[in-house]
C-alpha cells in the first residue's frame, strides 16, 4: 500500500513538475523564451593583423554549432529572431613574466571579439561588447608552434562567455 502511494506521488509531482516547465525551453540553466525560433550568426570578420588565415572561419563554425548544440532555435538568413554579428578585432602575443634575461618567461595570445547581438523580439536584450580570452605558452616555443592547441582554447571559453552572457538574459 505504501509503495501504490508513492509511486502516485511521483507521477504527480512529475506531472505537476512537467506543466510549469511547459511555458519554456530550458537548457544549461537558462531558459529560453518559447516565442524565440530562429537565430542568424553572420560570418565574423578578421579585422586584425597576425593570426591564421582561418580564425574567422574556424570561430564562425565553433559559435553556430554551439548554438545548434545547445539551443532548439533553428539557423536562417532572413528575419531572424537573434542575430550575432561582429568582428575579430585582436590578434595579439605579449611577452609575460619576464626571467632574468629581461626575457620572457611566458608568452600570452590574446584573441578579441566585438559581437554585436540584436534580439528582434526584446531590444532591452540587445548588446554591442567586446569579449576576450588568452593562453599563455612557454617562451621557448614559438606561436606557430602552439596557435594549434591555444586557438581552440581560447575560441571555446568565448563561445562560451557569449553563450552565457546571451542566455543569461533570457
Amino acid at each position: 500500500m505504501i509503495l501504490k502511494k508513492s509511486k502516485i506521488s511521483v507521477v504527480a509531482l512529475l506531472s505537476i513538475s512537467m506543466l510549469l516547465l511547459s511555458g519554456c525551453y530550458t537548457f544549461r540553466g537558462a531558459s529560453l523564451d518559447p516565442n524565440l525560433k530562429t537565430i542568424q550568426i553572420q560570418n565574423f570578420a578578421f579585422q586584425t593583423a597576425g593570426g591564421p588565415a582561418n580564425l574567422s572561419l574556424t570561430f564562425n563554425e565553433k559559435i553556430k554549432e554551439y548554438f545548434q548544440r545547445n539551443t532548439s532555435l533553428k539557423m536562417t538568413n532572413s528575419n531572424p529572431d537573434l542575430m550575432f554579428e561582429g568582428a575579430i578585432t585582436a590578434f595579439d602575443v605579449e611577452a609575460q613574466a619576464p626571467t632574468a634575461n629581461d626575457k620572457g618567461g611566458l608568452n600570452r595570445l590574446t584573441i578579441r571579439i566585438q559581437v554585436k547581438f540584436t534580439n528582434a523580439k526584446d531590444e532591452n536584450k540587445n548588446y554591442d561588447q567586446e569579449f576576450s580570452f588568452y593562453q599563455d605558452f612557454p617562451q621557448t616555443q614559438t606561436i606557430t608552434a602552439a596557435q594549434g592547441t591555444l586557438i581552440p582554447k581560447i575560441l571555446d571559453q568565448i563561445v562560451l562567455d557569449i553563450f552565457n552572457k546571451t542566455a543569461g538574459e533570457w
